[in-house]
């Protein structure tokens, strides 16, 4: 246990994952962490996330130990909108139980999960930064926290998960789905909140719940901190906490990852617990990669008074940009104006 506590302080004070935001130049990706960012992906922008996890579960109470192997994946496209994001998600997982007390050994695979949901952006505070710009003036107010920073952009995610609850032998992987059914739909629901602070820090939480119409439902939350020293290199820690009927836990993931190219990325990362009911301890190595067709920018359009103020100052300035234009045209039309050379040609 001391041990396990040392791991856990050393990922607390140490790591963080893949920085997440809107559209970039280089690849944004949810993974090493499970927690999903505010931002989509970016219209016409198709990514692909998986991972390879190697796990053991020890049980004291049921006298087991589990070693797994989990294979997770996401397919993310950013479609309509700069807010808009569909997505399927899931993970397969084989299991290999050993029972202590007779050294009997069974093993069973099936997914865990596959979820099919949408992510829209409800709110982006960086949108009037963007387009402000950068103060003139002052280098402080562009190198230090403020205290707008705090307000995070917010999205809401909706999905289906569809649930292959029995495999042929009539076990199952994941013990909360108890189901004489073979194919179980529920819905999946995730308030994500994103702050993108300076330094290269983003924190993340999301606010979760799951199957909730079913007997497996749960609720739960995942906060993740990312810092990315380098543009190439980020760290990053996470903690995961949820209740259901039959489970509840706290998770501790922390790890990095690595920008191969701006649009492929490598990342490795661990994850423990502090229960015996089970006890959980993985290793989990992933990759990211997109198809990049974005096109131009686009900036959600704003409502409100803000928005109407914006929309008529832009009105104007157009209005006056082609005054400007109207009376150059006419000054070099002049012969007798100060341009000698137009006067000359007419």
């Amino acid at each position: 246990m001391h041990s396990r506590f040392l791991l856990s302080l050393f990922l607390i004070l140490g790591t963080s994952v893949s920085v997440f935001a809107q559209y970039t130049e280089e690849l944004n990706s949810n993974r090493p962490g499970s927690s999903q960012g505010a931002f989509s992906v970016g219209t016409k922008v198709l990514q692909f996330e998986a991972g390879l996890n190697l796990g053991k579960e020890d049980h004291d109470l049921l006298f087991t130990e589990t070693d797994a192997l989990n294979i997770d994946y996401s397919v993310r496209y950013g479609v309509w909108k700069e807010a808009l994001e569909v997505s399927i998600m899931g993970s397969f997982q084989r299991n290999n139980i050993v029972d202590t007390r007779n050294n009997n050994e069974t093993s069973f695979s099936n997914f865990r999960s596959n979820t099919v949901g949408v992510k829209y952006l409800l709110y982006d505070p960086y949108l009037k930064k963007d387009l402000k710009g950068p103060s003139l003036t002052s280098w402080k107010a562009n190198n230090r926290t403020q205290w707008s920073d705090l307000i995070p952009a917010v999205s809401l995610y909706a999905g289906l998960n569809v649930d292959f609850i029995e495999d042929p032998e009539g076990k199952f992987v994941n013990s909360t789905l108890n189901s004489e059914e073979t194919i179980g739909l529920s819905p999946k629901v995730v308030l994500a909140t994103q702050n993108n602070f300076i330094g290269g820090f983003v924190f993340v939480t999301n606010i979760y719940a799951n199957r909730f119409t079913a007997d497996s439902k749960q609720f739960g939350y995942v906060v993740t901190l990312t810092h990315t020293p380098t543009n190439w290199f980020s760290i990053f820690v996470e903690n995961e906490g949820f209740k259901g009927d039959t489970y509840a836990d706290q998770l501790f993931r922390g790890g990095a990852a690595v920008l191969i190219t701006p649009d492929f990325q490598v990342d490795g990362s661990v994850l423990l617990n502090f229960k015996d009911t089970p006890n959980r301890t993985y290793g989990r190595i992933g990759v990211s990669y997109r198809i990049d067709r974005h096109e131009d920018d686009e900036y959600i359009e704003e409502k409100g008074k803000d928005a109407r103020k914006a929309k008529k100052d832009k009105k104007n300035k157009n209005k006056d940009a082609k005054k400007a234009k109207k009376k150059k045209r006419k000054d070099s039309m002049d012969p007798s104006g100060d341009d000698g050379e137009d006067g000359d040609k007419l």
